[in-house]
């Protein structure tokens, strides 16, 4: 795993530094996730090594600006290339209404499969959200002035000895 901070300043983008956005690299199955998509993240991805055609899951904390409002444009952007095999959104209650009202008063289409995941009940009940063969997600709730998640992403142990 390898993760790249796109974006750790606050609220309000500076300079030196982006909004939220944090890049997890799978490179054993080419995949990226992506916790918090503030805006200005897709030039943040330009700065670095990372492919967004890699894309696969991303993970909204909260519904707070400096969060989500570069997720439409980079999903729009994604489907303009045209080499997305699809993409599954984790996040708030509100997070699918917000896209959908997004893209639908911009004239924006999507031409790949896109899962809208709703994680309040996993965070309350400290379900897992995620269970694959290498790796478990769980989120927990988090004390905010809006309903926000943390997330988890732990490592199955692997069979072997070194």
């Amino acid at each position: 795993m390898q993760v790249t901070f796109l974006g750790t300043s606050s609220g309000v983008p500076t300079r030196a530094r982006n909004v939220s956005a944090v890049a997890l690299r799978l490179p054993q199955r080419s995949e990226l996730w992506l916790f918090d998509c503030g805006e200005g993240s897709q030039h943040q991805f330009l700065k670095s090594d990372l492919r967004l055609s890699q894309l696969r899951r991303v993970f909204i904390s909260h519904m707070h600006g400096d969060h989500i409002f570069g997720l439409p444009g980079l999903l729009a952007s994604l489907g303009l290339a045209g080499n997305s095999s699809g993409v599954e959104l984790y996040g708030p209650d509100p997070l699918e209404s917000y896209l959908n009202g997004v893209m639908q008063s911009s004239s924006s289409r999507i031409g790949y499969p896109l899962q809208v995941h709703r994680v309040r009940e996993a965070a309350e009940n400290n379900a897992v959200l995620i269970d694959d063969n290498d790796l478990l997600v769980r989120c927990t709730p988090l004390t905010h002035r809006v309903p926000a998640y943390a997330y988890r992403v732990d490592q199955k142990p692997r069979p072997g000895r070194f």
